[in-house]
């Protein structure tokens, strides 16, 4: 973990969209961080389809940087194949119980 310095703006927005859905300011910006980053890495996706991504991602155990970049999405509103062949998985899985 280190120290990300950010101007005094940045942190304001972070404090009220945070207080707005109900998440600390770190986690406010580490959500727009993940969300920014997913967006460059596949830029054809949009933000519902990166949300999507996000959840299925959080079923599985959390995001895989290194499948998400290996493993990019075939067209609009795709995800990558490892995310979404682990979520049906993880999915069925939980259906079962």
């Amino acid at each position: 973990m280190g120290i990300v310095r950010i101007s005094d703006l940045m942190h304001e927005n972070l404090r009220l969209a945070g207080n707005a859905l109900s998440r600390s300011i770190n986690a406010q910006a580490e959500h727009w961080m993940r969300v920014g980053m997913l967006i460059e890495m596949h830029p054809d996706l949009d933000y519902r389809d990166i949300c999507q991504m996000l959840i299925r991602a959080e079923l599985t155990g959390g995001l895989d940087i290194a499948a998400a970049v290996s493993d990019p999405p075939t067209g609009p509103g795709s995800l990558p194949a490892a995310v979404s062949k682990t979520a049906s998985t993880a999915a069925s899985k939980t259906a079962g119980h």
